[in-house]
């Protein structure tokens, strides 16, 4: 079998597993909706939980990596005024230019849907 074949094959494999769910929220002005995935890896878990720890860092440094971190894992798109943002490196740096504001409710709905999804997590 040729590197071609392997390929294709690898691309049609994960067609018999489902999508992992997704969650859509809305920003009360209705500006934003941030979608966030609804599963998270064990290896992930365990690294948020040592983020949140932040042995090396002070409470607060610890507090705002751990928010960077679930939403670096957990983003899927970000649509703002009707322009989409699904790339992960855009989806990172578009969460570091936010305002107070839209961090507030990012970090408001990333609770939520913690509590929903993740109950065992201690969400930010």
């Amino acid at each position: 079998m040729g590197r071609r074949n392997r390929a294709r094959s690898r691309q049609g494999a994960g067609d018999d597993f489902p999508d992992a769910p997704e969650s859509a929220y809305t920003a009360p002005d209705g500006e934003q909706t941030l979608v966030l995935r609804g599963v998270m890896t064990p290896k992930t878990r365990t690294q948020y939980a040592a983020v949140l720890k932040g042995n090396l860092l002070s409470q607060e440094d610890a507090w705002h990596r751990a928010v960077e971190f679930l939403f670096e894992r957990l983003a899927v798109r970000w649509t703002i005024h009707d322009v989409p943002v699904g790339n992960q490196k855009q989806l990172l740096a578009r969460f570091r230019m936010t305002t107070q504001d839209e961090r507030a409710w990012i970090r408001t709905v990333m609770r939520e849907h913690c509590a929903e999804h993740f109950p065992d997590i201690e969400a930010p």
